[in-house]
């Protein structure tokens, strides 16, 4: 039993006691408390809009509610650790008072930002940049004993999309990481979930040659998130903008779901809930 359990994958993730089956794949709804992220409707400015559009994510099917409080969109604009902070801390501390039940994400890749949100009621850190940009991440996560998303991005938000290049997209980012999940567990950090990273650092090729190889990443025995809502993978390739790529988005969830995802990441909760309500029936 202890080797067929060695080398099944892992699908669930322990919430402080509580563990979320990924057997089913979930749908993690996008709440960002900032100005300047690339989608205008994601956007909330206030505690009163943020607290209004968990609920929604929550009624429309949500496990997860990613907050971010630092727009990741190419160019974007730096902001201090202090001021992320307070953007997301009274977010987080209504969250789990108002909806005790909901699972919180932290879209940080700052350790400060990250143990900050923790201590007020989060539960998961989501990094996309995998402890690149802040070299006290791991040891604070491990510290924490929270779930821990990591992503492959090449560059930083300011940079990525000048040029990308990649000799083999998808081997360099298996192997980038194939050295992060080592040095995690190496630190016993147990619950990691995996993200290639679409739209960080790469190219519309780029994007569509790891979509196209997805299951791929199955060699790592642990759950996988994909983020294409509405990003430009989408709306450039079909010459529309990302308040029309609602349809673009639903369409690649189908294939990453079927290619073995096990997170979705998206600013519309109900069409991707429904996404995954069909797959499943399709696989019985």
């Amino acid at each position: 039993m202890a080797e067929k359990n060695f080398f099944e994958p892992k699908q669930s993730l322990n919430i402080k006691g509580r563990l979320i089956d990924l057997s089913t794949p979930k749908v993690m709804g996008i709440l960002n408390i900032t100005p300047d992220s690339f989608y205008s409707n994601s956007r909330t400015k206030t505690t009163d809009e943020a607290l209004t559009k968990a609920a929604q994510f929550l009624k429309e099917g949500a496990t997860f509610i990613d907050i971010g409080g630092y727009s990741s969109r190419p160019g974007a604009k730096d902001i201090s650790s202090s001021e992320e902070i307070d953007r997301l801390v009274p977010v987080v501390e209504v969250l789990t008072k108002e909806f005790p039940e909901a699972v919180i994400s932290i879209d940080t890749f700052k350790a400060k930002v990250a143990e900050e949100t923790i201590l007020a009621g989060a539960h998961i850190i989501n990094d996309i940049a995998s402890g690149d940009m802040d070299e006290k991440m791991f040891e604070t996560v491990a510290k924490l004993q929270v779930p821990y998303m990591i992503m492959h991005m090449q560059g930083t938000p300011q940079n990525m999309q000048q040029n990308p290049i990649y000799n083999n997209v998808l081997l360099e980012v298996i192997d980038y990481l194939t050295k992060k999940i080592a040095a995690l567990k190496a630190l016993h950090v147990h619950d990691i979930v995996i993200d290639p990273g679409f739209g960080f650092g790469k190219t519309t090729e780029h994007n569509y040659e790891l979509l196209n190889q997805l299951e791929a990443f199955k060699i790592f025995k642990l759950p996988v998130l994909v983020g294409f809502s509405r990003k430009g993978m989408i709306y450039k390739t079909l010459g529309t903008t990302a308040a029309e790529a609602l349809n673009g988005t639903t369409v690649l969830n189908t294939l990453a779901l079927q290619k073995g995802a096990g997170i979705l990441r998206v600013h519309d909760v109900k069409e991707a809930v429904e996404c995954v309500r069909l797959v499943e029936r399709l696989r019985g």
